[in-house]
């Protein structure tokens, strides 16, 4: 039977021995006769053989296993370990070779070397392999659902820690420093192998799993006021404006200096009083929204024909960087320098100390995330017989549906490890066993489930179930809420539509969509609803005959419809500006928009 042979996709021929083919073509590749990029699959369905050596493939090392015995032997560890050989040569040797996710159909590969048999055609060179090097990092990952792993694994790319040790000298938008970060008691292989401890993003903490006063519904945890204070989550947050003199035709160009008041939108003395005299902010000044940091003046936008006898064309226009709806901290750092046309550049970079606070976020490393529902005072903080207060609050519900066991395992594991003073693997598929974490705990004076009797911090009451508590890594994430709060009353509103302006950063509009709009009328605010579909409001007359808006004359006092002239019945309605707008994009287009009008009574 024939089948048919495409190489990266294109028909290039047949065989009569497709799977003595593909063997074939993987012999050639262990030789080197043939590039190792190439990777080959028999799709037995289609009866077809695919060659790939195209780019954009995920491709995996495994160990070639030959008669039930993998390639790899001691000899070779022994010569990686003296440096006498490279993982290069072993790929070359065909020792080790990469399989794209095709060819691995193909194979069966072992788990460990325990499990090879004559079926098996591969062997992993390590279980870790498996996952990437930020995955890697989750412990106990082998404990919980996969998809679990990959939101703890984009959680930690969200962490707030130490990213640069270079961080003073740098001008980075949007970035956050921990001021405590620490290193996981509970790690993996891969925090070794990344020197995670050289840029640490997180805190171990001690966790309770239990519900308090309602606090920690839909995932919200609750943290003692208390840890905040000796620094738990603290960070400090960088953002950095910046101003360059630009050069325009004929001359002209920016100039940044502190404004004249003769300048074309000069702003008050207030907002200009934190200058020095080359238009710039000084260090450590404490900046709040609307405050001007750099100052500056540009050349007027349009210039008339007869400039040189207009005096009012030569008055120069404000074009000063101020910070902006919302914003205020301290300035950090000022920095003068030219970009690459040579043009002057002013950079300054502003902080501003962040605490926990209600509606911040925090996770561990298995995706358990949850936002800041209270902050207890420590008094008021349930403690155990020995008097230890926990530092977050964990709800218990988000353990059966996500079955995240290795968040469970972690807690135990960091309990065991400040206890007994040192660090626990939990390296996925290869970490210390939980049986063992038990039995320390337990030789430690524990109960080995990690269950503490625990007494009311309010009432000083016994807490009638054990209470599940101990020590693990928590990150907190640069979702905070002061980058996120948002409110508006009256405010800016946009040229064309008349409708609120959009962001948060221009003051602008929270939309009520149609579903929201639902929720209003199902709860009966028939008055709010009102309001929040006024926002563009605007009062029109149209003409009663032809039904067409009409034109009001002030200045004359007096309407008149624009095809029907003086004689018709002209009135005023009450219209949204965006209906009014879409009329006349429809009178553009030669349609006729015909409003018929009734009377209310």
């Amino acid at each position: 039977m024939h089948t048919e042979v495409f190489l990266n996709g294109k028909f290039v021929g047949f065989t009569d021995d497709a799977p003595h083919y593909a063997q074939q073509v993987r012999a050639e590749r262990r030789k080197g006769a043939i590039s190792n990029s190439v990777n080959v699959h028999h799709d037995k369905d289609s009866n077809q053989v695919l060659i790939e050596a195209g780019r954009g493939r995920a491709r995996r090392p495994l160990i070639v296993v030959k008669d039930g015995m993998p390639m790899l032997t001691d000899k070779h560890v022994k010569q990686l370990q003296k440096n006498e050989i490279t993982w290069t040569d072993l790929v070359e040797q065909g020792v080790i070779e990469y399989l794209d996710a095709a060819e691995e159909e193909d194979c069966l590969v072992a788990f460990d070397e325990a499990e090879v048999t004559h079926e098996h055609t591969h062997l992993e060179i390590s279980p870790v392999a498996m996952v990437g090097l930020v995955t890697a990092l989750v412990p106990y990952a082998n404990h919980m659902a996969s998809s679990r792993i990959i939101i703890g694994s984009k959680n930690q790319k969200q962490s707030v820690g130490f990213y640069a040790a270079n961080f003073n000298v740098r001008m980075d938008m949007d970035v956050n420093l921990m001021h405590t970060p620490q290193k996981p008691i509970v790690n993996t292989i891969m925090h070794d192998i990344a020197h995670y401890e050289k840029h640490p993003a997180g805190q171990n903490i001690v966790v309770a799993i239990m519900s308090f006063r309602g606090y920690t519904i839909e995932d919200a945890v609750v943290i003692n006021e208390g840890s905040i204070q000796r620094g738990f989550g603290r960070s400090t947050y960088f953002r950095p404006a910046q101003a360059e003199e630009l050069r325009y035709s004929g001359g002209l160009m920016d100039e940044v200096s502190v404004p004249d008041k003769e300048v074309k939108g000069y702003k008050s003395e207030k907002d200009y009083r934190l200058l020095e005299g080359d238009g710039i902010v000084y260090p450590e000044a404490k900046v709040h929204e609307d405050d001007v940091i750099i100052g500056k003046t540009s050349p007027p936008r349009f210039l008339s024909s007869l400039e040189e006898y207009s005096l009012a064309s030569n008055i120069r226009r404000e074009s000063s960087v101020a910070l902006r709806h919302g914003e205020e901290g301290v300035v950090d750092f000022v920095l003068l320098t030219e970009n690459e046309e040579g043009n002057k550049l002013v950079q300054v970079r502003l902080r501003e100390t962040r605490m926990p606070e209600i509606g911040d976020k925090f996770t561990s490393r298995h995706g358990q995330k949850g936002v800041v529902g209270i902050i207890v005072p420590e008094a008021d903080m349930p403690f155990t017989a020995n008097g230890i207060k926990p530092d977050l609050i964990f709800s218990a519900h988000g353990i059966p549906s996500r079955m995240t066991i290795s968040h469970l395992v972690e807690l135990v594991g960091g309990k065991v490890g400040a206890l007994s003073g040192r660090y626990v693997d939990g390296t996925i598929f290869a970490s210390e066993k939980e049986d063992d974490l038990r039995k320390e705990l337990a030789s430690l004076g524990f109960h080995e489930n990690g269950t503490e009797r625990v007494y009311n911090g309010e009432t000083g009451e016994m807490m009638q179930s054990k209470i599940f508590i101990g020590n693990m890594y928590y990150l907190r994430l640069k979702h905070m809420v002061a980058n996120k709060i948002h409110s508006r009353a009256r405010g800016p509103i946009q040229l064309l539509t008349r409708q609120p302006t959009e962001g948060r950063a221009k003051e602008g509009g929270l939309r009520l969509g149609e579903m929201e709009k639902d929720t209003f009328v199902a709860h009966g605010a028939s008055m709010l609803l009102k309001e929040r579909f006024d926002s563009d409001k605007t009062v029109v007359p149209v003409c009663e005959e032809c039904g067409i808006i009409a034109i009001h004359d002030p200045y004359k006092n007096k309407r008149y419809c624009p095809t029907c002239g003086d004689h018709s019945e002209v009135n005023d309605i009450e219209i949204a500006y965006a209906f009014k707008l879409m009329l006349d994009e429809f009178k553009a287009m030669g349609i006729y928009p015909k409003l018929v009008l009734r009377s209310k009574y």
